[in-house]
This record gives structure tokens, sequence and C-alpha cells, in this order.
């Protein structure tokens, strides 16, 4: 089964894509946000493609463990996920993904940071 995760950003989403059978997960494209706008035509391109079964989309906490500016924004994509598509939207705290991705690779550190956030949902 195939789970999709995003890496939400106000300018970028970061998406992975990863197997629960060997729980995997890679890298898979950047979505564009324009005038704080989704592409939810390229989302739905890529939900048609891969068919999964749930999405994760990771959470940002702050060291301290208080909320970081984005989780309105990241709550309501959750639940337009949810309302689209009717899947289940696991939230999974995403501290610190972007700067593992920055040691991962150079180029679509979004899309790496989402594949972070499904391993670490794998993981937990």
């Amino acid at each position: 089964m195939y789970i999709m995760a995003f890496d939400y950003g106000t300018k970028r989403i970061g998406v992975a894509i990863g197997q629960t059978f060997i729980a995997t997960a890679r890298p898979l494209t950047i979505v564009l946000v324009r005038n704080k706008k989704i592409d939810w035509v390229k989302i739905n391109q890529l939900v048609n493609e891969w068919k999964p079964k749930a999405f994760v989309v990771g959470l940002p906490q702050l060291a301290n463990g208080s909320s970081n500016y984005l989780i309105k924004s990241i709550q309501h994509f959750s639940q337009q996920l949810q309302q689209r598509y009717q899947f289940s939207v696991h939230l999974v705290d995403e501290r610190l993904s972007s700067i593992e991705a920055a040691e991962r690779g150079t180029k679509d550190l979004d899309a790496i940071a989402a594949q972070i956030i499904l391993e670490t949902w794998f993981n937990q």
C-alpha cells in the first residue's frame, strides 16, 4: 500500500511516496503554491498516478515544543486533503526535517523533507 507525504510550505510543498510493506520512502516532486493557491491539479495527478491509501503531513514544532507559525495553514491543508480524497491524514512532528534534508542532498530539498517525514511516520 502506498502512503503519500507532504512537507507543506507557503511557496512549495514537497511530496514523497512510500510503501507500507517494506516501510521505505523516496522523494517524488514539488508542488508549487502561487498567491496562496495550491496546485491541486498536480496533487490530483499524483494521487491518481500513485493511488495512496493515506496521507502523512509534517507538522513543525519548535525545539521547546511550542507551535510553529504555519500550524493553522498546515491543519487547513490537511483538512482539504481529507475532504478531497476521503483518506486518513496523519500529522507527524517534522522538527528538523529541513536540516536533515539539506544533509542528504542539494536538489528538491522539500521533497527530501517529505521523504524524511514519511520515514519518521513509518518508524513510529
